[in-house]
């Protein structure tokens, strides 16, 4: 029984996709929805409530998929030793194409309150954590992680909804890459010896390994932590 409802579900939930992804989410009325799943339309308001409750089961599973692909992504890239700053930026540009290529989809994951209560949505910044992360342990970073985490997704949201509010012949082809650079430029450290930002990326990167130095006490950890971060705070570019 569980199997087939189950099954059931994804059915409806690929029907509701393609009509959206198709025809857009006008398309998705429970008649056409039911039709292209084989389902009676009671079925969908058993399952899903309502067509807002159903939009939410769509843009779940989409970006579910999506984001189980960078996350392997992010996995090669760390074993293959890929460079972190690269892996950022490929990163940076799958969103992009991921945003306007489902343009709905995007808009409806952009809703805040959507992406409170989608797991998929967290996950999602996980892996751009992660990805930032790898940054901040190779000493690049002269911001806290967190700071990078925002700045990243902020921009990325902006720069999607940029595009889709234009006409795609008027698109800025270079719009996207070129805002990413301007973060970048936030974010990271001269790569040169004994430059500026050297004392402030080697606070981000230590505070990075913080939590794996099982030398240390949990005390001490915790009070590591609490100096590092006031450090990385106070000497942020960001915050001045």
């Amino acid at each position: 029984m569980t199997s087939s409802r189950s099954d059931t579900r994804s059915k409806i939930v690929d029907a509701a996709e393609r009509l959206l992804r198709e025809q857009g989410p006008t398309a998705v009325t429970t008649r056409a929805v039911a039709e292209g799943a084989g389902v009676q339309a009671p079925t969908i308001y058993r399952l899903f409530g309502d067509k807002d409750g159903l939009l939410d089961a769509v843009a779940e599973h989409v970006m579910a998929t999506y984001v189980s692909a960078k996350a392997e992504i992010v996995r090669a890239a760390s074993a293959d030793d890929v460079d972190p700053v690269e892996d950022l930026r490929a990163g940076w540009r799958a969103q992009i194409e991921f945003g306007t290529a489902n343009p709905t989809l995007f808009v409806l994951l952009s809703d805040p309150e959507r992406a409170r209560r989608s797991p998929a949505a967290r996950t999602g910044m996980d892996v751009l954590r992660s990805r930032v992360h790898r940054v901040a342990l190779a000493g690049r970073l002269r911001v806290g992680e967190e700071r990078a985490v925002e700045l990243i997704h902020a921009a990325g949201t902006g720069a999607v909804l940029t595009l889709l509010s234009t006409p795609p012949s008027d698109r800025d082809p270079g719009l996207a890459d070129d805002l990413f650079d301007a973060v970048l430029r936030r974010i990271l450290t001269d790569t040169a010896p004994f430059a500026e930002d050297g004392p402030l990326a080697s606070a981000v990167a230590l505070r990075a390994v913080t939590p794996a130095l099982d030398m240390l006490s949990d005390a001490e950890r915790q009070l590591l932590t609490e100096w590092l971060d006031r450090a990385i705070s106070a000497a942020s570019p960001v915050t001045r």
